[in-house]
Parts: structure tokens; C-alpha cells; sequence
């Protein structure tokens, strides 16, 4: 990922968590040792939860592949190495791309190199590079131009905290949430204070599961409550005792819960008409256009 090197060029200071570290010493710090791999990967398989890690160049590749690595994410820092997308697109399988820091011709450039490897099974992450994320700062809006515009699944990679990011993405269309995990804050770490904790992700995923309900399907059928609770929508009603010949008049016809008359759209026609029949006040009016 980077060299152990110190000079201005490998300084953190860019106002962010880590200002004052380099690099090579935040990254060491925060990365996952290769030596961990084998264990993880075979007590999630026992789980029966998919496991998956990213790769930061091709060595790590043929690693994680001889591990059975389901899916490779691409660090969105690494969206500009298109070399090694493109050998990670190689091996088919599904890509995870992070855009978080990418100009939208380098996004195209990488899911192009993507699709010249023969791999068209990719996600775009929409994401923010602040850390923590702030709400105003996330642009959701870019999730479904960016399925439109690129026509493959979107997701969030999201550093906010709290939920309400990863539940309106999913209402905008996304189908991957990626969010920090950690046991416990209190044990630290550089990414503690935007990371969710268990019972917080527990939460997220139930609120997530809520707004997928929400959002059924596009349909104007009614459901059968929708018919029933249709008794109490607005239809035409005598408001006086009208008798057989009498014109009807906004004073003695308006349109009035509940539903049992004709529709209120007829009003107009009816106006200045002569009755056919008797009505009495309370009684629903039924006009044949």
C-alpha cells in the first residue's frame, strides 16, 4: 500500500483523525495481518457467513484466491489502480468498487477494465471521505444515477454514524451497505469513533430490513382494506330533501364522506339538472352519466 518512509510527502495532514501519523505507520496500525486470513476464513465457512478481503495488489490477489475469496472489494483509494482491478477482474469473481475519491471518468475507467476482463458482476459503492461522515456531505442522490449511468448494482460504503444513511440508500436503490464494525469502542482503534457496535448493527439491519418493506412494488392495484376503507371516501349526497323535478343545486347536493353515492367528478354535470326521483336528506345520490 505504501513505503516506510517519513518525509512531507507521507505526512498525514489533511484534517482528519490520523493528522500527525504517516502512512506507513497508520496503515500498520490498521491492517489485517496475512497470518489471520486462514483462521478467519475457515471460522466464518463453519458459520456459514461469506468472508471476503481486500487485496491492495496482485500478491494479495493470488492469496485471498487460494482461500477461496467469494467476492474482491476494491479500496476506494485504489479505484485509480486500474492494473490491478483489472487483474482482480480476471479471476471472475464479484467486484466491489468504492468510488469514494474517484472523478467520474475514473470510475468509468474501472468498471470498463472490469468489463474488458470479462467480468460484469459489479457493485459501485457511493461513499464519503470524511471520517466520520457527515449527513450533508453524502449525496445519495448519486446512487441511482450512478445504476442508471453505469448499469450494475450500487451500495454505500458509509462512514457515517447512525443509520439513517444506510436506510435511505436502500430506498434510493442500494443493495450492499458496508459499515465499520467493532466489538467495543472503549478498545480503540482508527476507525473506533465511526464504527458501529453490535447491537447498533443489529439495529441498522433490522431498520434496513423495514425500508425494503416499505418499498414493496410499483403498483395501483387496491388490496382489499384499501376497498373496504373506500366507504369513507367522498361521494355525492342529497344535504336537503329533494323532490322528484326539482334542479339540483349546490345547496342540495355536495359532495360528503362517506362513499356510498356516485363519484364527486360528476358534480358539474349534475348541477342544473332536474331530479328523476325523490331524495331525501342523508340519502345517497346515484347518478347514471
Amino acid at each position: 500500500m505504501t513505503i516506510d518512509c517519513d518525509n512531507e510527502y507521507f505526512q498525514i495532514k489533511q484534517g482528519t483523525l490520523w493528522d500527525g501519523m504517516t502512512l506507513y505507520r497508520l496503515y500498520r496500525q490498521a491492517y489485517t495481518p496475512w497470518e489471520w486470513h486462514r483462521e478467519l476464513f475457515d471460522y466464518a465457512k463453519e458459520l456459514g457467513i461469506p468472508l471476503f478481503s481486500t487485496p491492495f495488489d496482485k500478491t494479495a490477489v493470488d492469496f485471498l484466491e487460494g482461500l477461496g475469496n467469494p467476492i474482491i472489494k476494491i479500496a476506494s483509494f485504489e479505484l485509480v489502480d486500474v492494473p490491478l482491478i483489472e487483474y482482480a477482474a480476471s479471476k471472475g469473481r464479484p467486484m466491489i468498487l468504492s468510488t469514494v475519491i474517484a472523478t467520474l471518468g475514473e470510475i468509468e475507467d474501472a468498471v470498463d477494465v472490469c468489463r474488458r476482463a470479462g467480468n460484469d458482476n459489479i457493485t459501485l459503492l457511493k461513499c464519503t471521505s470524511s471520517y466520520p461522515a457527515p449527513l450533508n456531505e453524502a449525496n445519495l442522490l448519486t446512487i441511482p444515477d450512478m445504476k442508471k449511468r453505469f448499469g450494475c448494482r450500487v451500495g454505500l460504503s458509509d462512514h457515517s454514524t447512525g443509520n439513517v444513511a444506510a436506510c435511505t440508500a436502500v430506498a434510493l436503490g442500494a443493495q450492499v451497505i458496508e459499515k465499520h464494525f467493532i466489538i467495543d469502542r472503549s478498545i480503540g482503534g482508527p476507525d473506533a469513533a465511526f464504527s458501529m457496535t453490535k447491537d447498533e448493527f443489529a439495529e441498522m439491519v433490522r431498520r434496513v430490513r423495514e425500508t425494503e418493506e416499505c418499498l414493496g412494488s410499483v403498483s395501483y392495484e387496491l388490496s382489499d382494506k384499501m376497498r373496504k376503507n373506500r366507504k369513507f371516501a367522498r361521494s355525492l349526497f342529497a344535504v336537503k330533501d329533494i323532490k322528484k323535478g326539482e334542479v339540483f343545486t349546490e345547496e342540495n347536493v355536495r359532495s360528503i364522506r362517506p362513499g356510498d353515492g356516485c363519484s364527486p367528478k360528476y358534480l358539474p354535470k349534475l348541477l342544473g339538472m332536474a331530479s328523476d326521483k325523490e331524495y331525501k336528506r342523508g340519502e345517497p345520490i346515484i347518478f347514471l352519466k
